[in-house]
C-alpha cells in the first residue's frame, strides 16, 4: 500500500514517524488521548484511527474502533451515543455531542476505503446505524441539527455551523455504509438534504453566532455542503481574515495563534476549491508544528513562534498533518474521502425534497 508523502515537502518516513507517535500514545484498550494524562474525544480519537489506518497501523486503528464499540451507549439518554471526553479511569465531560458521535461513519467509510474488510463494515454498521439515529433526533424543522444533549437527555437550545458541516459529511458516508451493506435509508437521505440547504442558506437563527472561529468559515467547503462552484469565492471572501499568510490558519479571527490542525482543514477545503497552490502554502505553514522526533505542536502564535500551549503536542494534530498529506498526495485508496465528495452519495435538491413530501 503506498504511504503518504508530498515530495519535496515531507517524506513517506517522517510521515511514519509522526504515525508512531500517535500509537505510542494510544493506551491498551485502543482509546487514543490528546496526549499522555489527556482526554480523549471520540471525534479526533476516530481522526488519529484514520491517520494510523493510512499510514499502515491497521492493528491500531481497529483496537481504536473496538474502543468505541466497547464504550457506545446502548440505553437511556445516549443510547447510540458516546460522551464528549473520556479519561483514562472514566469520564470526563457527560455530555452526547451529536458531531462527536455522528463522525464514526466517516472513520467506518475511511477503514472500508481503505482496507476493502467487509467483515469490519459490517461489524460496525449497528455502531453506525445507532449513532446517526441519535443524531438526527437531535435535527431542527430547519434543517440544522443541535449540538449535543445533557446527560439527563436535554437537548442544547442552538446548533453550531461547524458542526453540523461535518456532521453533513459523516451522513453522507453513513449512507454509502449503508448502500454498501444494502440498507437504504431514505430518511437518512432527507435529512441530508435539509441539513446542507440550511448550510448553504443560513437562514437567520439557525445557528449560533461564531463567527470568530475559523473553522466556521471554512468547514461548509469542508464538508461537501456547498456548490463546488461557489467554494472558492467563499474561501476567498475571509481569506484576509483568517489566514497569516506564510504560517496558516488562526483559530480565531482576532488571535495570531495559528492551528495546524485548522491549517490543514483548511488546506484540505482549498483542494476541494481547486486551489492547490494555497493548499500546499497553508499544508508547509503547518509542518512548522511538526518536531524532530514526529510529534506535532498544537499551535503557535505568530510570527513570535511561540507555541501555545506552551510545547503542548497532540495526537489529533499529528492525525490532521497526516490526513492533510495524504489528501494533497493521493497516496492511499482513502486519501480522496475529504477532498473529492463525488465519490459519496449526492445530496438530494430541497425542491425534489419538497415534491415528494408534497
Amino acid at each position: 500500500m503506498p504511504l503518504p508523502e508530498v515530495p519535496g515537502v515531507i517524506t513517506a518516513e517522517d510521515l511514519q514517524l509522526t504515525a508512531s507517535t500517535i500509537a505510542e500514545w494510544q493506551l491498551p484498550n485502543g482509546m487514543i488521548p490528546w496526549f499522555p494524562g489527556g482526554h480523549c474525544d471520540p471525534w479526533n480519537h476516530i481522526e488519529a484511527a484514520m491517520a494510523l489506518a493510512c499510514t499502515g497501523h491497521l492493528d491500531e486503528a481497529e483496537s481504536a474502533y473496538e474502543w468505541l464499540l466497547h464504550t457506545q451507549h446502548e440505553s437511556g439518554a445516549g443510547a447510540g451515543g458516546w460522551h464528549q471526553y473520556y479519561l483514562s479511569d472514566g469520564i470526563e465531560d457527560t455530555k452526547f455531542d451529536a458531531n462527536v458521535i455522528a463522525y464514526i461513519a466517516t472513520g467506518v467509510w475511511h477503514h472500508w476505503l481503505m482496507t476493502r474488510d467487509r467483515g469490519f463494515l459490517e461489524r460496525m454498521w449497528s455502531s453506525v446505524d445507532q449513532a446517526i439515529e441519535f443524531v438526527l433526533c437531535l435535527q431542527t424543522s430547519s434543517g440544522p441539527i443541535l449540538w449535543a444533549r445533557h446527560e439527563d437527555g436535554t437537548p442544547w437550545s442552538y446548533a453550531l455551523l461547524t458542526g453540523s458541516s461535518s456532521i453533513c459529511h459523516s451522513l453522507r458516508c453513513a449512507i454509502a455504509i449503508g448502500e454498501e451493506l444494502g440498507h437504504d435509508r431514505p430518511d437518512w437521505e432527507l435529512s441530508l438534504a435539509h441539513l446542507a440547504h440550511a448550510i448553504r442558506t443560513k437562514p437567520e437563527g439557525a445557528f449560533a453566532p461564531k463567527e470568530r472561529w475559523a473553522m466556521d468559515w471554512y468547514y461548509p467547503v469542508l464538508s461537501g455542503a456547498l456548490d463546488k462552484k461557489d467554494t472558492l469565492s467563499h474561501l476567498e471572501a475571509q481569506r484576509e481574515k483568517f489566514i497569516i499568510e506564510g504560517y496558516g490558519v488562526r483559530c480565531v479571527s482576532d488571535q495570531d495563534w495559528v492551528t495546524a490542525a485548522e491549517t490543514c482543514e483548511c488546506a484540505m477545503a482549498y483542494l476541494i476549491a481547486g486551489d492547490r497552490t494555497s493548499a500546499l502554502e497553508l499544508f508547509q505553514g503547518a509542518l512548522e508544528m511538526r518536531q524532530e522526533d514526529g510529534r506535532c505542536l498544537t499551535g503557535l502564535v505568530q510570527p513570535d513562534h511561540i507555541s501555545f500551549p506552551e510545547n503542548e503536542c497532540t495526537t489529533y494534530t499529528a492525525a490532521a498533518i497526516i490526513l492533510a498529506a495524504d489528501a494533497i498526495s493521493g497516496s492511499s485508496p482513502a486519501s480522496s474521502l475529504f477532498v473529492d465528495h463525488s465519490s459519496l452519495p449526492d445530496i438530494i435538491d430541497t425542491e425534489s425534497v419538497v415534491k415528494e413530501k408534497d
